[in-house]
Formats: C-alpha cells, structure tokens, sequence
C-alpha cells in the first residue's frame, strides 16, 4: 500500500482538536444561565457545595499551645467542626488595653498550611528568611489590633490524609476525588468549616461579635468569597489573589481540582458569586502580574462588581487595589481598608 505524504500534519491533526466544542459548550451555559433573585442565588449556592456533616453539638474548644509574641499573644486551640474533624486554629490576640477586638477570620492558600500565616516554617519554626507569598499576614493583621483566627484548612499542614504526608504538602486531590463522588465537594466543606469557625470566634468574651472580617488569600480567597457570600455575620471581605472570571482563571488553564464546583456555570459566573457579598464591605487586591488569575480577568470583575455595588447605592462599600506583582499578599491598601472597615 502506498502512503500518502502529508505537507500540512498539524493543520491535519488541528482538526480534532476539541477547543472550539469545549468554548461552545461553556458560552452557551453561560448564556443560558438560571436568572434568580439573590436569596434563590444563595439557597442554590449551597446545593451546588454539595452535602456537608452535621455540625458538632458544641463549640468548645482546647488551648493545646500559648506562645507570648512580640506584640501579641499566640494561642493554638483546637475544635470540633464535625465528628471525625477536630481543627486546629491559631488564635492571635494583641497586647493592647482594651476588652473586646473586632476578629478577622485569615485562610491561607497552597503552601504549609496556617503556620505560614503566623510566620512558621512547616515544622513549626520562625521564619528568618523570606515570609513567600502570604506575607505573614495574620501577624500583620493582629499588629494592626484585630484579634486573628488562622484557620487550617482542610487538607493543608497537619490536615492532609494520610497517603499523602511522605510525599505531598496538600490532600486536595484525594479529599476532592472522594468528596465529589460522595456527593459534595472539598469547597463545599471548606466553607462549613469557614463558617464553623464563626461560630466558635463568637464565643470568645473579647471578640466583638458585630465586627467579624475575613481575609483570605488565593484558595483561601475563594473559601472567603463563599463564606461570606453565605454568611451575613461576615461584615467587611479581602479576597486577595483570587477574584477573576472563571472563563479567564480556571478554565482558562490547569488548576487546583479544588476550585471546581461541578454544574456552578448553570447557575453564576465568579463575579456575581462574589457579588453576593454586597452590599456589604468588600475589598480585591490583585497583582498585575499573577500568572493564574490574570489581570484581564480581574478587571472584567471589578466592572462587574462595581455595577452590582452602584445598583445597590453602596459604592462607598467596594474597593480594590491592581498592584505591581504576581501572586503574593501586598496589603499595603487592603489592611487600613479593613481596619477602617470594622471600626
């Protein structure tokens, strides 16, 4: 049999490539998304997480370390979320004369976990050197006079599965994969616990319970996003290194499997998740040069974030900072924002 030379191979074999299927099939999704009021948004939201456990009974919890920092005292508590998930938390508490701090709640992103947020290397040692991409920035967030609580989130530092601690730093893959076929997803629960840990920052005698904020910080960001697009006792958000378009960011190139939530485009696109927020206090801080949650995309969101603020007479209550670069914690406009935020 005589074979056929072929002078164009990749034009031949550019063809099959299903690109424009996928773009097709996600525009028109989009396109023809349920219109629902903000409350249906919400209730549909949380259907879209999927199932979570029933939450403990009570929210108590155990000191298990107390470090005295300069400036501020470090506790280590752990608490119950659910049966079968005790979580530890870093309590950050400012040596200031006053009885009652407003509290932020700080998540962290890909990396060591919660110990990166207080300035710990992975095995619970200072960090001399570089702070990396969190900045320590629930110590700046305590030197600031917020009492923080670092929560560490599901499948990070000492909450990954067991399979996993010989040869990974996180157990998204593993906790996602099992979550989804049973039902729920790793967001999902990560919320939950977001949300938890609410609870258990009210029960502290001097957090002022009216005044709760959250930071959050890529992944982190998008727990945050969610937790207080369904919380109301959430009242001023950062979200840092994370808002976007879902087409520009995680559809656009490979991501955390922990950043999909299966069936969201019938439902919303990222900006009017986020947008759930409003009218309360919200502030976006991004890098121009974050290489995962491009800039173009940002942009795109802030537009429609500033129109869903406007519509609700609260553009007082919206603001954002584009700084020069890639994806790391600046704060230099985000945290006089909060503080101003929750005073």
């Amino acid at each position: 049999m005589e074979l056929v030379k072929c002078s164009n191979l990749k034009g031949v074999i550019s063809m099959f490539y299903p690109d424009r299927f996928l773009s097709e099939w996600i525009k028109n999704t989009v396109d023809n998304k349920q219109q629902v009021s903000k409350e249906e948004l919400r209730a549909q939201l949380l259907l879209k997480l999927g199932l979570v456990p029933t939450p403990a009974t009570a929210t108590t919890h155990r000191v298990i370390e107390t470090v005295a920092c300069e400036g501020y005292t470090r506790e280590r508590v752990v608490f119950q979320t659910a049966e079968h998930l005790p979580v530890p938390v870093y309590v950050l508490t400012p040596h200031l004369n006053k009885a009652r701090f407003p509290g932020v709640l700080a998540l962290h992103g890909h990396g060591a976990g919660s110990r990166e947020l207080v300035g710990l290397t992975d095995k619970g040692l200072e960090v001399t050197g570089d702070p990396g991409i969190h900045q320590r920035f629930a110590v700046q967030l305590v030197k600031r006079g917020f009492k923080v609580f670092v929560l560490e989130v599901l499948g990070f530092g000492e909450r990954i599965l067991v399979r996993d601690v010989d040869n990974k730093n996180n157990s998204c893959f593993g906790l996602a994969a099992g979550l989804l076929m049973a039902g729920s997803t790793l967001a999902g629960m990560r919320t939950f616990e977001a949300r938890r840990t609410v609870d258990l920052m009210q029960t502290f005698k001097d957090v002022q319970s009216e005044q709760i904020g959250i930071f959050g910080f890529s992944g982190g960001a998008l727990v945050a996003s969610l937790t207080a697009a369904l919380d109301q006792r959430i009242q001023a958000t950062v979200l840092s290194g994370f808002a976007n378009t879902y087409q520009d960011s995680i559809l656009a190139m490979d991501h955390c499997i922990d950043n999909y939530i299966p069936t969201i485009l019938n439902l919303a696109e990222l900006p009017e998740m986020i947008g759930l927020i409003s009218p309360r206090k919200l502030f976006i801080e991004a890098g121009a040069a974050d290489p995962i949650f491009p800039i173009h995309g940002v942009k795109a969101a802030i537009e429609q974030l500033k129109e869903q603020y406007e519509k609700q007479k609260a553009n007082n209550h919206f603001d954002y900072d584009i700084f020069q670069g890639a994806h790391i914690i600046n704060g230099e406009k985000a945290l006089p924002w909060l503080e101003d935020a929750l005073r």
